[in-house]
């Protein structure tokens, strides 16, 4: 009797280095390679935001698309399903008559609520689910420490990680993946489906979904441009592709895996150079290994007001400041121009990151969740367990060795945009402003406010949202 997996892929949409997908091969005669459209994915989160967004979703069909090519040209498809995963993935392993269902395993608490009530439902017809880990660069069985013993400072973690563990090979490529014949493959939905209009370019960064994106993507910024070799320098660039890697998009739904990123930083660095920049890459892969491990140990308090470190913590949920924020509309320069990039691209530099939060946190005195989720609803590169770990972090509930960080989004940007370039390619309205004058919206001259209130109106609140003249613009005094 012929042998059939169902293959559920979720946040691992590639055939390349994909243990999950590779062991179905190698040990079932038929696989059934499937995405689900949870329809939960999509809905209103809380805040009424959605939690998968336009630029997301239009990532995901990209990344679909190119996954269902390349699935075909090994012989095999892509099932596409609609609905809730515990339901749909029962009916077609009951209806198939499966021997097991194979997934890469998820570990934060929505996913792992489906997880749980698909695993019942398919006991009641004796089909088990395996669970493969693939999304670190180093395996979870391979920590060299308990879960509940993982150091809660990144330095410590890192430190022993690299001292005792080794990172593990590549799974290899499956030659041939054998679909059952006669099966419905179903349809990959378009933007307009998910609810979603395509408004075509916008100014800021373009990505497009697939593997195959990602590896022109690798070879790019590795061989190409050879930017690898400056990475720690241009880190924390703020306009263009190549400041950084952007291999976040693709880490976050799969379709690369950090191990096969690795193994291509040892070819660049036996071919080209090793130094600091390739080793700071593999530096920032482990950041966000660290965060997939802390979310394992804290499970849910990760998601709370309080953070893993359980504080009473929680902030008054000030819709109106929230508000401004979201639309870049603070007042701030540098926090509207960055804001307005996420609001139109889906994307936003990780510097830029840092100072959005720690101002709506520290500065605005809004509850964290709310920032978290509006990143959840726009980043293309939505993981959550870097976002929701790295908004602990910003609001001191995290693993942040210092106490009470806090960025000074003035000096912050005195520093990373000192000529504003990237400020006036976001918030065009200010480009006659003086780069001297632009990152300090309490010292305009009065030609310069005159400027300001002809130009903008109230459409725009600079020099600053009252808050008291900021609460805050004596916190120049504070180094960060």
């Amino acid at each position: 009797m012929s042998k059939t997996i169902i293959v559920w892929l979720r946040n691992d949409l590639r055939i390349r280095d994909n243990e999950t997908l590779s062991a179905a091969v190698n040990e079932a005669d038929f696989v059934i390679p499937v995405y689900c459209f949870d329809p939960r994915h999509f809905d209103e989160g809380p805040y009424k935001l959605r939690k998968t967004g336009k630029f997301r979703s239009k990532f995901l069909i990209e990344s679909l698309k190119d996954l269902r090519f390349s699935l075909k040209e090994l012989g095999g498809n892509l099932v596409v399903t609609h609905g809730k995963p515990e339901q749909v993935i029962f009916a077609l392993a009951k209806y198939h008559e499966v021997s097991a269902v194979y997934c890469q395993e998820e570990v934060c608490s929505e996913e792992l609520k489906v997880d749980e009530q698909l695993e019942r439902n398919l006991g009641t017809i004796g089909v088990p689910m395996n669970y493969f880990w693939g999304s670190t660069l180093f395996h979870f069985d391979d920590l060299p420490f308990e879960i509940d013993a993982i150091p809660n400072v990144f330095t410590q973690f890192k430190n022993k990680i690299l001292k005792f563990c080794t990172v593990r090979a590549v799974h290899k490529t499956p030659e041939r993946v054998h679909l059952p014949a006669e099966i419905d493959t179903g349809s990959i939905p378009e933007l307009i489906d998910l609810g979603f209009e395509d408004d075509g370019e916008n100014k800021g960064l373009k990505f497009k979904g697939g593997e195959t994106e990602a590896l022109l993507r690798m070879k790019h910024y590795f061989w190409e441009s050879d930017e690898l070799q400056f990475y720690k320098e241009k880190r924390n660039g703020l306009l263009g592709m190549d400041y950084s890697s952007k291999f976040s998009p693709y880490l976050a739904l799969g379709s690369i895996s950090p191990r096969l990123i690795y193994e291509e930083v040892k070819k660049y660095e036996t071919q080209r150079v090793k130094n600091d920049s390739t080793y700071w890459l593999v530096f920032e892969l482990l950041w966000r290994d660290y965060f997939r491990f802390i979310s394992v140990k804290y499970g849910n308090d990760l998601f709370k007001s309080g953070g893993i470190k359980r504080l009473n913590k929680k902030k008054a949920s000030n819709k109106g400041l929230f508000v401004k924020w979201q639309n870049g509309n603070t007042g701030i320069p540098f926090i509207d121009a960055n804001m307005i990039e996420l609001k139109e691209s889906g994307f936003m530099s990780n510097r830029g990151r840092q100072n959005v939060a720690s101002f709506l946190v520290k500065d605005l005195q809004v509850d964290w969740r709310m920032g978290a989720a509006h990143f959840e609803s726009l980043l293309i590169d939505y993981d959550p367990c870097s976002n929701y770990a790295n908004w602990n972090y910003i609001a001191g509930i995290g693993n942040d060795p210092r106490e009470n960080r806090y960025f000074n989004v003035l000096r912050q940007a005195s520093i990373y945009d000192p000529e504003g370039i990237y400020t006036k390619y976001w918030l065009p309205e200010l480009k006659a402003l003086p780069s001297s004058r632009i990152h300090q919206p309490f010292s305009l001259s009065k030609a310069e406010q005159s400027y300001l209130k002809v130009n903008l109106g109230k459409n725009y609140p600079y020099p600053c949202i009252d808050l008291n003249q900021w609460q805050a613009y004596n916190r120049t005094n504070r180094k960060q």
